[in-house]
């Protein structure tokens, strides 16, 4: 081939990907084939036609779709945030409000190193409008940093700091009571998540709770009760929601692309005393600076234990285990690309293998759960002592796709429907056909294994209208939409009701070693017995 010829043919095929990567909201969508088995630009549109993608069309979000985003009028809205401790800092932080000393540090670190870009992006982020005027927390030292975080709406420094303006309250209700307050954050132990929340419903605040959203399933009823009857704004803080390539992979199964699915996998793989629970025990927690009745609650009474308070999800009297706690983060990702719903049936096993530090909760755990309707499994599998990624996975009669913060389409190698792109090695079914991605590959200022894990998943990171945001100010910036347009966002009562009712079926099954089954007719877990589809 004459050079002439050859530089035509690069051309050719570099204005191809620079049309295909004109995805307004993503900026990357790339066609593995162009390397090694698409020799012409024309038989890379032939495989994207093949799948399902007309030419040059790109993808985009369209309207009413998961994550989108509507701003219709911008009224300001007054926030309480109950619990501040490590989430709940980190979602004041994604509201606008970062404690001064966060902040100051940000700064040094960026003096000291240009690529330290967390106070640049903290300041880039989205005004949404917003107050936080009042915080609650049993914890002195917690309460302290939210106070002088709500205090910093104009994101100082310590240097610059002007002082506390923001009402602490000891206790939940005196906080709820608060007519001034709009609407609620929760960020607390699991165990008192449906508890603030129906409270915070039944006094007409609008409801932003962590999951799962219940720990038990009487709870459920109740919470999914009390939104209905008081017409609140309510989301479950399922950040995944906003990932871009969730929402790609959704057009993906919703064109067909990998044919009839009829197994699904998803995993959580860590390897680290955090990704484990096992937090650090603050040298200020004391029985005199933290208020050990309240945050017992319900839960049966026991001496004071730092143990128990920093490292709560190990212990069933506070936690929902692997299952609410990072099951349901799977399982969302799941449900808001396929609408699955709860399952049929579901039997859960697994052990505290690794962790021998008294905990109750399981660190490796796997939960199978049947939908005959669909005709197809979905299996969860966990451990906290492997960080071998594993993703999740569908599994389709003609291709498979991982879902993740990439997500990538492969064709099967057996398919019929992709035969002839097969036959002429137009795609390799060992290398993904398409791929989505919702961050780049430089992720800044992450260090702990922690934060690292998440952001590989696609949730910390992801990007909209080209610009990139931490998923969960996308997630609370749709919640404070939803409030101010009178609408429901995407992780409404129904999907936290779905999502917290799989999480009780695995928790049931694995804790009582029996079968648990959904009884459709009359929206109830029954043990053991089978019942009707």
């Amino acid at each position: 081939m004459s050079n002439d010829a050859e530089n035509s043919k690069l051309l050719g095929r570099r204005n191809l990907l620079k049309a295909l990567a004109t995805v307004p909201l993503l900026g990357t969508l790339t066609y593995a084939g162009l390397k090694k088995h698409s020799n012409t630009a024309a038989n890379n549109v032939e495989v994207l036609n093949a799948l399902g993608f007309p030419k040059n069309t790109g993808l985009s979000i369209k309207p009413g779709a998961v994550g989108t985003i509507i701003h219709n009028n911008n009224p300001h809205i007054r926030l309480g945030f109950i619990g501040v401790g490590g989430r709940g800092r980190h979602l004041m932080q994604c509201a606008g409000f970062a404690p001064p000393e966060y902040v100051q540090d940000w700064m040094d670190k960026h003096a000291e190193n240009p690529d330290d870009n967390r106070y640049q992006n903290f300041l880039e982020q989205d005004d949404l409008n917003v107050s936080v005027i009042a915080v609650c927390d049993v914890f002195d030292e917690h309460a302290r940093l939210a106070l002088e975080a709500a205090s910093n709406a104009d994101k100082k420094g310590q240097k610059d700091f002007k002082g506390i303006t923001v009402k602490r309250y000891k206790t939940y209700q005196e906080l709820i009571a608060d007519k001034d307050i709009d609407a609620v954050v929760i960020a607390t132990p699991d165990h008192w998540h449906a508890p603030i929340a129906i409270a915070a419903a039944n006094a007409g605040k609008h409801v932003y709770v962590e999951k799962p959203m219940t720990n038990n399933v009487a709870e459920t009823y109740e919470l999914k009760d009390a939104v209905i009857k008081s017409g609140i704004a309510f989301q479950v803080g399922h950040q995944g929601r906003q990932t871009e390539s969730y929402i790609r992979a959704k057009e993906v199964l919703d064109k067909g692309v990998l044919g009839k699915i009829s197994l699904i996998e998803v995993t959580t793989n860590r390897n680290s005393p955090n990704g484990a629970w096992v937090y650090d025990l603050h040298p200020l927690a004391t029985p005199d600076t933290i208020d050990w009745k309240q945050f017992l609650g319900n839960a049966p009474e026991i001496p004071f234990s730092p143990e128990r308070f920093f490292r709560w999800r190990c212990w069933w009297d506070y936690a929902s285990g692997l299952s609410g706690d990072l099951l349901t983060h799977e399982f969302d990702a799941i449900n808001q690309v396929m609408n699955l719903g709860i399952p049929h049936s579901c039997v859960a096993s697994g052990g505290v293998y690794f962790y021998k530090d008294g905990r109750e909760v399981p660190d490796v755990f796997q939960a199978v759960f049947e939908y005959p309707n669909r005709d197809l499994t979905f299996l969860y599998s966990a451990s906290l002592a492997s960080e071998r990624h594993r993703g999740k996975v569908f599994m389709g009669h003609d291709g498979s796709m991982d879902m993740d913060g990439v997500t990538s389409v492969y064709v099967d190698r057996a398919s019929i429907k992709y035969k002839d792109l097969l036959d002429r090695n137009l795609v390799n079914p060992d290398e993904p056909a398409l791929t989505f991605s919702s961050a780049t590959g430089n992720i800044d200022a992450i260090t702990s294994p922690t934060a690292k894990y998440f952001a590989k998943r696609g949730l910390l990171y992801t990007y909209r209208d080209g610009k990139r945001y931490d998923a969960a100010h996308l997630h609370i910036r749709e919640w404070l939409d939803a409030i101010r347009n009178k609408q429901q966002p995407s992780c409404d009562i129904q999907q936290g009701f779905e999502e917290a009712m799989i999480a009780h079926m695995a928790t049931i099954s694995y804790r009582e070693g029996v079968k648990t089954y959904w009884d459709a007719e009359k929206e109830m877990i029954v043990k053991g017995n089978s019942v009707k589809m």
